[in-house]
């Protein structure tokens, strides 16, 4: 039974897997392998604030599931205004190293359609998908709205806005987050489907980091089109009507 029924076509239920809560939206009665968005919220969010996103993406005929992140919505909820310093990398390691779990539950238990499994994010999850597109070879297509797959170039803006004091534990999480860098990881990413959507005047991310990586990485594609960034004019830190049908588009052509 739906904890909350937004339309009678389509199915929105909460999920449990492996301990991580998470809701899980698709059209009902659905026979087919379905095509599948895992959708990742940004710092201090939670898979309630992003389920709007969600009935948007299955009502256009994908499943989708949106777990919580660690320390966030159902998962020991911490201080998000003074933690993001000392969490931030944490959390989406974590949800790395998580995403096999889901992926396997989406295949076994929801009807997921193993080749054609895709990620999407915003901010903070925006992050999340490049670290997970960049070292998981089962996803087919990565949507990152508003983050950044220039890890350490972004990394290193964030400190400067957050003006994070180094501890020995800080150095050990940027150690590696340097080490997993997506930009260390090109030859992974060559010609999979990656689309990235950035406000242009977003001060929390900026988007000099996604052009980094554009930069570097469009070169290397056989196939130009695979690879996409949009600039939003005027934009900040928001995700808008056009970058959902943006993305939507970009999944439909690359996912199905």
């Amino acid at each position: 039974m739906s904890d909350y029924l937004y339309s009678s076509f389509i199915e929105d239920k909460r999920i449990s897997i492996r301990g991580i809560p998470a809701i899980l939206l698709r059209q009902r009665d659905s026979e087919a392998k379905l095509a599948t968005v895992i959708f990742y919220h940004g710092w201090s969010s939670n898979k309630e604030s992003q389920r709007i996103r969600g009935l948007i993406l299955a009502a256009m005929g994908f499943q989708v599931l949106i777990p919580d992140a660690i320390y966030h919505g159902e998962r020991d909820s911490i201080n998000h205004n003074t933690a993001a310093g000392q969490y931030f990398w944490e959390v989406i390691f974590k949800s790395m190293e998580e995403a096999d779990f889901l992926i396997d539950e989406i295949v076994d238990k929801y009807d997921g359609d193993p080749n054609n499994i895709s990620i999407m994010g915003h901010s903070m999850g925006g992050f999340t998908v490049a670290g997970i597109f960049a070292h998981n070879q089962r996803l087919k297509a990565a949507v990152a709205l508003n983050g950044a797959f220039a890890w350490h170039h972004a990394n290193e803006i964030l400190k400067a806005q957050m003006e994070i004091l180094m501890t020995e534990e800080l150095r050990s999480v940027e150690g590696k987050l340097m080490g997993m860098d997506p930009m260390k990881h090109l030859a992974s990413l060559i010609d999979r489907p990656i689309l990235m959507l950035n406000g242009a005047s977003d001060t929390v991310v900026s988007p000099e980091s996604q052009k980094l990586f554009f930069k570097e990485i469009r070169p290397l594609y056989g196939d130009k089109g695979r690879i996409k960034l949009i600039e939003y004019p005027n934009l900040g830190h928001f995700v808008t009507t056009n970058m959902m049908e943006d993305s939507i588009r970009w999944l439909k052509e690359h996912l199905g």
